[in-house]
């Protein structure tokens, strides 16, 4: 299908060639590099320590429950940050020049995550940004029938409620990785042709065993086997370090794209779309909170995410100044640039189209 889906043609001097030349033209002049930084390779250490400080110290907590309870929730903000901050840029080879570095760095998403970063690539990397907010394809609004992301989606009575419901439902996003979410994604990545070949498909399946049966042995049964509390007790902890990396991720991603100002083109299998592909990402993206650099930090500069589709080969420490080339850009072409002052402004848009779409036919 991906095959038969075509963005309209770049012309000498459209939005596409002169955004990319004013980009270009920045990095030289002030002669700096396209990927990480000083400050990103602080901000990486931060984040490992942030989930692996209260692991390691979660096995010497022997008689406070509830001091226990909470290193595990702090583990949920260190994996919700490492795979904004650091595995993200790294899946895109954007972290660094070094590219068995950016290997390494993406695998994080396996041992902190239990996900594999294989599917990880296919999903996001290859299917979202390549046809974001297109029924279909892109996989963040197209994989769950519980939740209707699309004008273009298939409607059901529970959808009427969606809007309601879909929060809790946002906090299971990691829960869905570590179970049954991969083991589903092979087989119809396979099917639709994502996955060519016996042996690609048998080495994607055999990375996502491998990687639960390790992730499940570390992360659940060694605490389980160690410690002095109930089995029910430590699952429970495990359960709150994925509700609130979940729901992290999830509020991240979910407001850049289905929001009141982004479209959801149909396209025609027999003609191309109107819009060559960076304006499509122009118009199915939005920012929010630009203002907050804590905030900005934390999740990656993904609150940047019109800068991140249009450039997500260029590390995440550059999305601020480059903000405001693209804005101006589209400004000189006439285009919208959306961004919401707050992230929780954001959000709010968010639950009005979830409203919207569940009053739809």
């Amino acid at each position: 299908m991906s095959n038969k889906i075509r963005f309209a043609k770049n012309s000498k001097n459209d939005f596409n060639n002169t955004l990319r030349n004013r980009v270009n033209q920045y990095f030289e002049e002030n002669q700096i590099d396209r990927y990480g930084n000083k400050s990103m390779y602080i901000k990486t250490i931060v984040m490992f320590l942030l989930y692996l400080v209260p692991f390691v110290s979660s096995f010497f907590v022997l008689s406070n429950p509830g001091f226990y309870f909470s290193l595990w929730v702090l583990m949920g903000l260190g994996l919700a940050g490492i795979g904004l901050s650091v595995m993200h840029d790294a899946s895109h080879g954007a972290y660094s020049r070094n590219k068995k570095l950016n290997t390494f760095l993406s695998y994080s998403l396996n041992w902190a995550g239990g996900g594999s970063v294989s599917m990880w690539d296919i999903q996001h990397n290859k299917l979202h940004h390549t046809y974001t907010n297109i029924y279909g394809m892109d996989e963040d609004i197209s994989r769950t029938k519980i939740l209707k992301f699309s004008p273009h989606g298939k409607k059901m009575k529970m959808h009427s409620y969606q809007h309601y419901y879909a929060w809790f439902l946002y906090s299971l996003m990691t829960i869905s990785w570590i179970t049954e979410k991969e083991f589903k994604q092979i087989n119809e990545f396979k099917e639709k042709g994502h996955i060519k070949g016996r042996k690609k498909y048998r080495k994607l399946m055999t990375e996502i065993i491998i990687t639960k049966v390790m992730y499940y042995s570390v992360t659940l049964l060694l605490p389980i086997l160690l410690m002095p509390y109930s089995a029910w007790f430590i699952a429970l902890c495990f359960l709150s370090l994925h509700l609130v990396a979940g729901l992290i991720l999830s509020l991240i991603f979910q407001p850049a794209h289905v929001v009141p100002t982004s479209q959801f083109p149909l396209p025609d299998k027999n003609e191309p779309l109107e819009n060559t592909w960076a304006i499509h990402q122009l118009l199915t993206t939005s920012n929010f909170s630009p203002n907050n650099k804590v905030f900005s930090w934390f999740v990656g500069g993904l609150n940047y995410q019109i800068e991140h589709h249009l450039f997500p080969g260029i590390c995440h420490v550059h999305y601020k100044d480059l903000s405001k080339i693209v804005e101006q850009t589209a400004k000189d072409f006439d285009l919208n640039y959306h961004c919401e002052k707050t992230w929780f402004g954001a959000i709010y848009n968010h639950g009005k189209i979830l409203n919207k779409f569940a009053k739809m036919p």
